[in-house]
């Protein structure tokens, strides 16, 4: 999957997210032209406002990582705590999925405290049950683990370990799909994997139901592809980790706060197969995100007006995150991967980059916020 060498450096970089845009764009006319890289990009945004901080509208985009999407949950906590801070584009992959469209429900049917709760209430409900079902309703097996954890067997045929009924009725629990694909939910950007032809397909709010987001989780060596229409869909981790180039298109946020879960950095090299394994995931998980990263910063180094990118790692905030396991279910474990998320989320919304300017409000106390529920408050608790 690696593009033919270039002459340049930035032409190697264009020539790669060519690759990778060519199952983004929305359908078109036969006789529309054909657009660069360049005007991909630059058609997105106008030059960026002024700098004020915290910023005032904010695109998201949600790795997905199994169970270290809890770290995602934590951020999206904190962030919600800010009354002055809207939510332009959200895009999302596997586990990222979930949480952008947990996100768009709760924004929309009732507000900031809503998507508090309904996150809250997935994860706990997540922890709670602890099963298969609940692994694959995150996308939590990589093409490496599931192979180790299940067998190669599974390898062979269609694989249907489980029915997605079960699935469609959880997720329908905590999502409003109708709030999701009303007029008063951010804009939603969902990645899977077309299977006949290996690029990724793009969901956007109208288009989510419960099996865009089982297709969007699906692991192509546990379960049968899901079929939308004429096609057949696998795990958008796969070629869009989230989905940033259609977000720089899509978003009139000039800030894109990008949230990684899996890591990059292992201070171990792997020998036994399972650590190989999960390691090559790790690696293969990052690889089509740092490559739209650098086409965003090679637009700007290029005098366009890409999204203004900022990131948080949960291997920043977590010591030798890549030794974890992402199918680990422990509430321990989430209930750290939440803090960690929540306090990166809080210093970043403190520490004004520079060339931002603070407003008043950023130099007071936040409003106390809403106590969200624990997990024992939510063992019995539904969605408003």
């Amino acid at each position: 999957m690696v593009a033919a060498p270039a002459s340049t450096p930035a032409e190697g970089v264009a020539a790669v997210i060519d690759m990778i845009t060519a199952g983004l764009a929305e359908p078109k006319p036969a006789d529309a032209p054909e657009r660069s890289l360049a005007e991909t990009i630059a058609s997105a945004t106008l030059p960026p406002p002024p700098r004020m901080w915290p910023p005032r509208k904010l695109s998201l985009a949600l790795q997905g990582g199994g169970t270290f999407s809890a770290f995602t949950w934590g951020v999206l906590d904190r962030l919600l705590e800010e009354p002055a801070c809207d939510f332009d584009t959200i895009s999302g992959a596997s586990a990222g999925a979930i949480n952008a469209a947990l996100l768009a429900s709760g924004l929309a049917h009732g507000g900031r405290d809503e998507a508090r709760n309904r996150l809250a209430l997935f994860w706990t409900r997540l922890m709670e049950e602890a099963s298969f079902r609940s692994l694959m309703m995150i996308g939590a097996f990589s093409p490496a683990s599931s192979a180790v954890s299940f067998g190669a067997g599974l390898r062979g045929g269609r694989a249907d370990p489980l029915d997605l009924d079960p699935l469609r009725d959880r997720l329908a629990e905590t999502i409003d799909f109708d709030a999701v694909q009303s007029a008063g939910a951010p804009r939603l950007l969902i990645s899977a994997t077309r299977v006949r032809d290996g690029r990724p397909q793009i969901f956007r709010n109208g288009e989510i139901t419960p099996d865009v987001l089982l297709a969007s989780t699906c692991p192509a060596q546990l379960h049968a592809a899901v079929d939308i229409g004429d096609d057949a869909y696998w795990d958008g981790g796969y070629v869009a980790n989230p989905p940033l180039i259609q977000i720089a298109h899509d978003s009139s946020a000039a800030d894109l706060l990008v949230v990684q879960v899996t890591p990059t950095r292992d201070g171990y090299v792997p020998v036994t197969s399972a650590a190989i394994d999960r390691r090559l995931d790790q690696v293969a998980a990052n690889a089509v995100l740092n490559a739209e990263l650098a086409a965003l910063e090679w637009a700007r180094s290029d005098g366009l007006h890409p999204p203004r990118v900022h990131r948080l790692a949960a291997e920043d905030e977590i010591d030798a995150l890549a030794q974890r396991d992402a199918t680990d279910l422990g509430s321990d474990f989430i209930a750290m991967l939440h803090q960690r998320g929540r306090d990166a989320a809080d210093r970043w919304l403190r520490d004004a980059p520079a060339g931002t300017t603070l407003t008043i409000q950023d130099e007071q106390q936040p409003a106390e916020a809403s106590p969200i529920a624990t997990p024992a408050d939510m063992r019995d608790v539904a969605p408003a």
